[in-house]
């Protein structure tokens, strides 16, 4: 019996998708449900979407960061939340680890937005190692209660 390494869809060049996971990707995938995970191995943030009648709730799983560490922009209908870290290894030169686990890095998660959003009044705030943010539709996009239409 001969073991085959998997690596996640990877090339032996770790760093290049095969042709034929991005196939398999792109057919069996949401258009912004790539892989999780960066080529150092660390994740990134991962979401919840949840839509409801009046707007778009976004929530980001980021634990350890301030609220100061994120910038949230919207340009072109396009949201982009991004961080970038900064190593500060003078910090650590006196300290020796037996294990070290903590991975920061920068990142960038970008999700276009449909039309019927109201893009000046989307909402952010960072609570308990969330990011959530609040993205009203306008009216004319809101669900409307059934009405019965009489029949002459």
């Amino acid at each position: 019996m001969t073991l085959v390494k998997r690596n996640n869809g990877l090339t032996s060049d770790r760093y290049v998708p095969s042709v034929a996971q991005f196939f398999d990707d792109f057919f069996t995938r949401d258009f912004f449900d790539w892989p999780s995970t960066s080529n150092t191995g660390t994740t990134i943030p991962k979401v919840n979407i949840q839509e409801t009648d009046n707007e778009f709730r976004v929530e980001m799983a980021a634990p350890g960061m301030k609220k100061d560490d994120f910038k949230v922009e919207l340009d072109n209908n396009v949201l982009s939340i991004s961080s970038e870290f900064s190593k500060d290894e003078a910090q650590h030169t006196d300290s020796k680890y037996s294990r070290r686990e903590f991975s920061y890095q920068s990142f960038q998660r970008s999700f276009r937005l449909p039309e019927t959003v109201e893009a000046d009044k989307i909402k952010a705030k960072y609570e308990d190692g969330v990011l959530h943010l609040l993205i009203p539709k306008r009216e004319e996009a809101k669900r409307k209660p059934a009405r019965t239409i009489k029949i002459s």
